[in-house]
């Protein structure tokens, strides 16, 4: 929030040093009561002073007056609306009619800087209230009407105020190329505006995108220190380079760079848990052992964990950045269901439902909410299959052979959708039936581990749901590649680490590169990590002892980034191979899944122009399955 408002505070800065004479440049009348209306924002009289100036301006023919009675209009809604915790429809939907009577004003106007302007306010307001997603829709509306009028200034704002939506949800991999995109514009663009801004956290945010060790870090450090314009970026270089240089074992630079850092007051405003991550590099440092990890503390800064975890591994203590790693992904995994449980009250409240009881205690609310949003992802499910079966069917009653084959494949599916979707809902229900007896029938710990229970049958639906959408998206040609920026090793360590909880006990699971050089080309990063993801799932499922093994090579298919996925499981004959890509099929039915996973996956690959396919010339034991990826995509969708 902090990040968010200082780019606020920036952008009304640039507006004041941008003007002159009084100092807005205003007609000295229109000046006199522009103040006062400023005076008067979120206060009664205001309405009168505001009108007061519409009416002097437009007598006086001062364009730029005119345009801020707009402002200071929308600045007076969105000021009296952030004393209420939450606002209505119709108190958001004003705030937008406000933003766009702006817009139009200051482009008939030609008063460029408000049109931008509109937007910050407009943003601002959701933002305070929570309202992400209404946020990121207005920033990258503001982007794309920048780039529309090829106005560098208004690219470079919407960049950054999109690249600070995505960090605030500690989602580097969807702002990087936002960052990149910056980074553009700042280097290219003569714009003073745009050149009397300081560009060193642009760089170090775009050096946190890459894992500690990657070489891309000290480059794109080394540019940071180069943009240094003010205290603060020098502030936010150091606190890079003491992580950095923690890493490289570098302890002498190290200690002088986090020295720097505790010294300054203004380290809060870089990071409120740099403190507490300092004193956890100190012990791994200094060889000293760290007891107790507060993963809730450092939640604030989810990037700082995954430092402390890389700095461990390098210093050797392998066990602990695997226990770090995965209390990551395991609170990773808690915000998500908290997420979907503050979803579901929504709907709740939309639905008319009654408010759940204040007495209820903690256990039972949470035991009915999680019910309640595994009949709600039960009813969704069954939608999806009707629609996707009636879908499936007209489309093959040309002959009697498909219909039957459309009956023999519905028949199937609904038989393994019972199974799989029963096997969760009747472990929701039954342990929520027994946190909601009465206090007293069990201890506080088998509570916990109910709950616990709950969480995970409750994810297995949200997993099946989400092989029924992909498979829905791809049917109807709605499945969209978007091309970027991909760095090889990256995706596979980001895959890798959504994967390993998935492990069974005793089974190792390692990425073992042929290259540990950063290779970077145009792909989709985020099809890429699905398709590992499922693959690296898929062996877990299936590996109960041993080791799964995920390899890339830029040398086994010329032209091509190959990914396989090892496992020592039991192996898949030959004469399957291609049948398990098949929607529906599963070699084993005692193992959990829909049998969509790896159809799925071909699909995805498909619409890349890649390959995945099982090597049916691995003998070794287990399985081998291949994802051969072009390094120069034919085609590219937007």
């Amino acid at each position: 929030m902090k990040r968010w408002k200082l780019i606020t505070i920036l952008l009304a800065v640039s507006l004041v040093l941008g003007a002159q004479n009084n100092p807005y440049g205003l007609d000295d009348e229109c000046y006199a009561i522009y103040y006062n209306v400023e005076q008067l924002v979120g206060k009664p009289n205001f309405d009168k002073e505001n009108n007061r100036l519409i009416s002097t301006a437009i007598l006086k023919r001062d364009t730029k007056a005119q345009t801020l009675y707009y402002v200071e209009r929308l600045k007076d809604l969105t000021v009296r609306l952030a004393e209420k915790k939450t606002t209505t429809q119709k108190e958001d939907d004003q705030v937008l009619e406000y933003t766009e009577d702006l817009k139009r004003v200051a482009t008939d106007l030609d008063q460029p800087q408000y049109f931008y302007y509109a937007y910050d306010i407009a943003q601002n307001y959701f933002f305070s209230h929570d309202k992400l997603y209404q946020t990121m829709e207005l920033v990258k509306d503001m982007r794309e009407q920048a780039v529309e009028r090829n106005e560098p200034y208004g690219i470079w704002m919407g960049n950054r105020y999109i690249i600070s939506l995505y960090i605030a949800q500690n989602d580097y991999i969807s702002a990087k190329k936002y960052i990149a995109e910056a980074i553009r514009v700042y280097e290219t663009s003569d714009d003073p505006a745009i050149k009397a801004e300081s560009a060193t956290r642009l760089y170090c945010e775009m050096s946190d995108t890459y894992p500690i060790g990657n070489d891309s870090v000290p480059i794109y450090l080394a540019k940071a220190d180069a943009a240094r314009l003010q205290h603060l970026d020098s502030l936010r270089c150091e606190y890079h380079h003491a992580k950095l240089a923690a890493f490289q074992r570098d302890i002498a630079n190290y200690e002088a760079a986090r020295d720097y850092c505790l010294a300054d007051p203004s380290l809060p405003i870089i990071s409120a848990t740099a403190p507490m991550m300092f004193s956890y590099i100190d012990k791994l440092v200094y060889g000293q052992e760290i007891e107790d990890f507060d993963i809730i503390t450092m939640s604030q800064h989810l990037r700082e964990v995954k430092y402390i975890a890389n700095i461990a591994e390098e210093y050797g203590r392998k066990e602990l950045a695997f226990n770090i790693e995965k209390n990551l992904v395991a609170y990773e995994e808690k915000v998500l269901a908290e997420s979907n449980q503050s979803r579901l009250a929504e709907v709740e409240a939309q639905l008319g439902n009654d408010v759940l009881s204040a007495q209820v205690s903690q256990e039972t609310l949470r035991a009915k909410k999680a019910y309640r949003l595994s009949v709600i992802l039960l009813m969704i499910i069954l939608i999806v299959v009707i629609v996707f079966f009636v879908i499936y069917t007209r489309n093959l009653r040309k002959t009697n052979e498909k219909v039957r084959m459309a009956d023999a494949a519905k028949t199937r599916f609904v038989q393994n959708m019972s199974h799989e979707v029963r096997t969760p809902l009747n472990a929701i229900v039954g342990f929520s039936q027994l946190l909601s007896l009465p206090d007293g029938s069990f201890p506080e710990e088998e509570k916990e581990e109910f709950a616990g229970h709950i969480v995970n049958n409750t994810k297995m639906l949200t997993m099946l749901l989400d092989d029924i959408l992909n498979a829905s998206a791809m049917d109807s040609g709605n499945y969209r590649i978007t091309y970027e920026d991909g760095e090889v090793n990256y995706m596979a360590e980001s895959a890798i680490s959504s994967a390993e909880h998935r492990l069974q006990p005793g089974v190792r699971m390692y990425y073992a590169p042929e290259s540990p050089e950063p290779y970077t080309f145009r792909t989709d990063p985020r099809r890429i990590q699905q398709i590992l993801i499922n693959l690296l799932t898929n062996a877990c499922k299936h590996t109960t002892a041993g080791e799964i093994k995920l390899v890339s090579s830029l040398t086994e298919t010329p032209g091509f980034v190959t990914y396989s996925v090892t496992d020592t499981g039991p192996g898949v004959p030959p004469e399957q191979a291609e049948k398990i890509f098949e929607r529906f099929v599963k070699l084993n039915e005692f193992v959990q899944g829909t049998g969509l996973g790896l159809s799925i996956c071909r699909d995805i690959a498909s619409h890349m122009g890649a390959k995945v396919y099982l090597d049916t010339t691995y003998t070794a034991g287990g399985a081998r399955f291949v994802f051969a990826v072009p390094c120069n995509p034919v085609k590219q969708q937007k």
